[in-house]
């Protein structure tokens, strides 16, 4: 083990590394948490078998055989290569060279498992960008998918190569260099050992590329850790929390308004008493909580949650009815643009941002309002978008890390109706007939029976008289 600046270099850029993407994690954070409280508490083994099935067990990828097998790969080869980067930052913190080498066969499987997946990610990758920029699969398309959308699939798959040019350029320079000066490199090189022939013999010029290798590589993962927040790859990390905190109540079961339960108990019980209102920090009555959701801040932290764990995949939109016949919902757009809004309204990516790349991620109808107007409902999301869904958990059931857009769209929807009465006229036909009538239909509550007796009638004009 020695020192040298090499070793100081490193750990700069480390130290470097992970606190800027430690920052941009804490704003992230303070964004989320501008949402309501919603208690997530208990449940801890359900909520872990779920994590595990879902978020690392892939579970609900496998839906689709083609795109879950390709994703495998590369998510099994992001997890395996991270513990070859545990050695690296070892080396390159205290000065040694493959310390993990003690490990024997072990660490010979380990390098050369490393391998195989490192080529076969490349191959995973070639097919994704095929998919997503010739074959031209529906879902990857979209209104919401805009200049940076697009744009920032394929960023990812450029450095996911890149990252893996890398690694073989730093195994089979290290290999060569071994070969040449007659000694022994631990591990095992499947795929690098079939690149050796492309290196020259001149062991300095084999020490350089060994060293370009391994700079590259672990350089390049830390300035794309510090890219993911800027990314929708950011899922990768914001999967397990959001899975983990996902709902273990059945889909089609909706929430209640606490303030209207308990005006609804007291009508129905004279003796039942309504809590008192919350208190603010000067010892006042608190403002009331409004109704539904307006803006982001009116949203659960959890709905928050999913904002940052969308893939932008495209899997709810493709299975939503009311797309699928034309509509203007996307669920997807309603998730991004609740992250758009956080950012917009909060904490914006501290790197650059991404969501307003380009002309075309320019939103046509927040152009032409006002800030105080400029809201996620309406800003963003406009109320035709909202009323086209019809509630039927497709979307929350074809999302792989589930997001559950619908809790959204029905916040919305309960502020549209309940803080503006701004439901459409055939919702307003209904509640009026169940204020007035009891029932959604426009008839008396005293003719509620009438095809009763019309049935009567009927049946005694049929009946054959008794003989």
């Amino acid at each position: 083990m020695h020192f040298s600046i090499q070793n100081i270099l490193f750990l700069l850029v480390a130290v470097a590394g992970f606190g800027l993407f430690a920052w941009q994690v804490r704003k992230i954070q303070a964004n989320i948490l501008v949402g309501r409280d919603r208690d997530m508490s208990g449940n801890v083994n359900e909520r872990l078998s779920k994590t595990l099935l879902v978020a690392f067990g892939q579970q609900k990828m496998f839906k689709r055989l083609t795109p879950a097998i390709l994703h495998l790969i590369v998510y099994v080869g992001f997890i395996v290569i991270n513990i070859e980067v545990i050695e690296i930052l070892i080396d390159g913190l205290f000065g040694t060279h493959r310390v993990l080498q003690f490990l024997g066969p072990l660490y010979s499987a380990l390098t050369g498992t490393n391998e195989i997946l490192g080529a076969l990610v490349i191959v995973a990758v070639a097919a994704f960008w095929w998919r997503r920029n010739v074959k031209g699969v529906r879902r990857f398309s979209g209104p919401e998918m805009r200049a940076w959308s697009k744009l920032d699939a394929n960023v990812i798959l450029y450095v996911e190569v890149i990252l893996m040019a890398a690694l073989f350029t730093m195994n089979a320079a290290d290999l060569k260099l071994h070969q040449v000066e007659g000694r022994t490199l631990p591990g095992a090189f499947p795929i690098s050992s079939l690149l050796t022939g492309i290196f020259p013999d001149n062991t300095t010029a084999l020490e350089v590329l060994e060293r370009i290798g391994w700079w590259a590589h672990i350089v390049g993962i830390l300035l794309f850790l510090n890219y993911l927040p800027s990314s929708k790859h950011f899922h990768i990390i914001m999967a397990f929390p959001n899975v983990y905190y996902s709902r273990l109540v059945p889909q089609g079961q909706f929430s209640n308004v606490e303030s209207i339960t308990h005006e609804v108990k007291a009508m129905m019980d004279p003796s039942y008493e309504v809590p008192a209102p919350a208190v603010g920090p000067d010892g006042s009555a608190a403002a009331p909580t409004p109704f539904g959701a307006k803006d982001v801040d009116d949203l659960a932290w959890t709905n928050l949650l999913n904002a940052y764990s969308c893939t932008e995949c495209g899997r709810c939109t493709s299975v939503c009815p009311a797309n699928l016949t034309g509509k203007l919902l996307s669920p997807r757009k309603i998730i991004m643009d609740t992250r758009d809004r956080m950012e917009e309204k909060y904490n914006s990516p501290l790197i650059f941002n991404p969501n307003l790349y380009g002309k075309e991620a320019k939103h046509d109808t927040q152009e032409q309002l006002d800030a105080e107007n400029h809201t996620l409902l309406r800003g963003y999301v406009t109320p035709e978008e909202l009323w086209a869904c019809t509630t039927c958990n497709a979307c929350v059931e074809a999302c792989p890390v589930n997001i559950n857009p619908l809790e959204s769209i029905v916040e919305m929807r309960r502020f549209l109706v309940l803080e503006e009465s701004a439901a459409p006229n055939s919702l307003n036909v209904m509640f009026s007939n169940i204020e007035n009538n009891g029932a959604p239909w426009a008839f008396s509550p005293s003719d509620r029976f009438n095809w009763a007796d019309d049935l009567y009638v009927a049946d005694k004009a049929t009946t054959p008289l008794a003989g």
